[in-house]
This record gives structure tokens, C-alpha cells and sequence, in this order.
């Protein structure tokens, strides 16, 4: 149904988006949104151990793992409409603690171990959006109402322009499946407005869930057969309160499945928002994490140009994920002299500067 004008113009005030321009520049903020909660995610995921909290570690894996579906979308839908998308620089990697970029300061990111406080932190990370909620395409207060605003200003400039005349991007610089093929999130390539609502849907979904009123995503869940897939934010409400959602529960019951246990002995007490700077220069842990840093900086590169024009560089990155990870877990077996744990810290590395 066609917008009067009074619609259009509350709709650009509230979304920020006027111009193709502007698509492309929150499209690039999308991606950065999405690479935000990925070193948040990591410390807590790598602090468990996969044993002793088997549970934990799967969910909080599969939600690593959608993420980075997620960010792939997102240069996805950024490269369909002309733009470039950059991963590799300075500003995608700012000390922690800190805000989720261009949201309300209430979005707050730290590197902490799993526990009470992380998932607090994740539950308002994933938190809904209410039906109804403005769309808000800066300071946004809830991460569906941002991608609402790139919605709103998708479908406006589609209208206004046509659709080939915003998506205008080289098909070829589209990823699809690759290493996330087997995974539950769907990683297709856009190439015009079905395509691109498609993977905004996928990304609220698995965050939200579906229409916001309920607790799956809409996916199958890969490590039970026959139940469909919770998304990140009732996952969490799964381990926050000990029991899995099965069908028949709602946002408001609460999962009333089998039990999610959770060993605290088994969760390494890495110490909060570490720095490089904390450590002397030359000491095991500063040039763990330094290597730690450069590694995950060297995948970030990997990702920009997958997202640039090589495509086959998505699945190499994926190696250098398994290094990362191996990295984390052999710096929080470490230790200062004050006892604290060490752990990763997720700094920028400038490319000339890694070995």
C-alpha cells in the first residue's frame, strides 16, 4: 500500500535513511553491530570448559556460530546496493568496556567468563523488540528496531528509485552456504528485495524470534533432531534458567524442558576486560595476547576480502578461527603474578605490525 507523505517523512526521521547513501553507511554499521558481539561471545565461550558444561558450550557455540552468519548477510546485503564492506580497521575494535556501535549506551559489551553477569549481558544484547516498537536507525534501544529501520528505508528506496536502481552491486561478491552450509542459519546471496527482506528476517529471527512473539527462529535445531531451533535470546533464558523450551512453551511460561545444567567450577575466572598494557612488555601473557591479537586481526583481513570480491576466503577464515581459538584457551591457562587469569583482548593490530 502506498505511503502518503506524512508516512514517508516520519518514516526517513525515524530511520535515518534518506539516500542510497545513507543505506549503505547503516548497512556498514550493521556490520559492525554484528562483529561487536562476536569477542563478547568468544571469552565467554572459551572460559567453559566443553566437558564440565557441555550444555552451555553448545548453546553458546551455535549462537558464535549464527553471528557470523549474520555479519556475512550484512556484507551481503551491503554489497548488493553498491556499497564495500570493512572489517579490518581500528574502530571495529575498541577497548572493552563498550557500547554497541550507534546504540543506546544501555547496550554495554565486556569480555567476561561465563556466568551471571554475561548472560545478563547477552539477555540485553538479544533482548525483543515489543510489537510496535519504532523503527530507529541510531541509538537504537533494541537491535530488531535497527534492522526495522534498514527495512523501512530498504523498502522506501525501492519504491522511490526501483529496485535496479538500488541493487546495483556485482553479483559476484555475494557468499552463500561455504563453510556455514551445514549450519542452521541460512547464508544465501541478495540480489534485490525478496532477498534482502529475506536476510534481515533471518537475522531478527534467530536474535528475537519469529514475530516477536515467539521463542523459535524459525530453523531446525541441528543437536536434537525433530525440534526446531530457540533463538539467541530465549537461549539464554535457557541457561539462566536451567531448562530447555520445548514445544508447547511460550515467552510467558518459560522453558519447562529438560534440565541445562551448569558446572561454576567448570568456567575458567578469567579477569574482566583485560589490555595488552596491563602486562610487562616480554612476559608470557602480553605475548600471548599480542599473538592472540594479531591472529584474530589476520581473520578479520580474511573476512574483508571475502566480502570484497574473493569469496573463497570465507572458508579460510574459518582455519584461522580454530586458531583463535586455540590461542584463547592456551592464554586463560595462564596466569599473572597476582593469580588472575589471563585471557584474550581483543585489541587492533595494524596490518604492518603482524607477523
Amino acid at each position: 500500500m502506498p505511503q502518503d507523505q506524512s508516512d514517508t517523512l516520519d518514516s526517513t526521521s525515524t530511520t535515518g535513511i534518506a539516500t542510497l547513501e545513507d543505506l549503505r553507511r547503516h548497512l556498514q554499521w550493521a556490520i559492525e553491530l554484528e562483529h561487536s558481539t562476536l569477542p563478547p561471545y568468544l571469552t565467554a565461550l572459551y572460559s567453559l570448559d566443553p566437558e564440565r558444561n557441555a550444555d552451555a558450550a553448545e548453546l553458546l557455540g551455535g549462537v558464535f556460530v549464527e553471528e557470523m552468519i549474520h555479519l556475512a548477510l550484512a556484507a551481503n546485503l551491503l554489497n548488493a546496493v553498491g556499497g564495500r564492506p570493512l572489517l579490518d580497521a581500528p574502530h571495529m575494535l575498541p577497548p572493552h568496556p563498550r557500547t554497541m556501535p550507534h546504540a543506546d549506551p544501555s547496550i554495554q559489551l565486556s569480555l567476561l567468563p561465563f556466568g551471571p553477569q554475561a548472560l545478563d549481558m547477552f539477555l540485553r544484547l538479544e533482548q525483543p523488540a515489543h510489537p510496535g516498537d519504532p523503527a530507529e536507525g541510531d541509538s537504537y534501544e533494541t537491535i530488531g528496531q535497527f534492522y526495522d529501520a534498514i527495512e523501512r528505508g530498504l523498502r522506501r528506496l525501492c519504491a522511490e528509485l526501483g529496485e535496479d536502481q538500488v541493487f546495483t552491486g556485482d553479483p559476484a561478491r555475494q557468499v552463500a552456504g561455504g563453510p556455514f552450509a551445514h549450519t542452521a542459519g541460512r547464508l544465501a546471496p541478495v540480489t534485490d528485495l525478496g532477498s534482502a527482506l529475506a536476510a534481515l528476517e533471518e537475522i531478527v529471527e534467530q536474535g528475537e524470534g519469529a514475530a516477536r512473539a515467539a521463542v523459535w527462529d524459525g530453523d531446525k535445531d541441528l543437536f536434537h533432531s525433530g525440534t526446531k531451533a530457540v533463538s539467541h535470546y530465549y537461549r539464554f533464558q535457557e541457561i539462566a534458567s536451567g531448562r530447555r523450551y520445548q514445544p508447547g512453551d511460550t515467552p510467558e511460561s518459560g522453558p519447562t524442558g529438560a534440565a541445562v545444567t551448569v558446572d561454576p567450577a567448570g568456567v575458567r575466572p578469567v579477569r574482566p576486560n583485560q589490555r595488552v598494557a596491563d602486562q610487562p612488555e616480554g612476559s608470557p601473557i602480553r605475548n600471548a595476547q599480542e599473538a592472540f591479537n594479531q591472529t584474530y586481526c589476520k581473520m578479520l583481513d580474511m573476512l574483508q576480502q571475502a566480502f570484497n570480491g574473493n569469496p573463497a576466503m570465507l572458508g579460510m577464515s574459518v582455519g584461522t578461527m580454530y586458531a583463535v581459538k586455540g590461542q584463547a584457551q592456551s592464554l586463560m591457562a595462564l596466569q599473572d603474578d597476582k593469580g588472575q587469569v589471563a585471557g584474550p583482548t581483543f585489541e587492533y593490530v595494524a596490518p604492518e605490525d603482524r607477523a
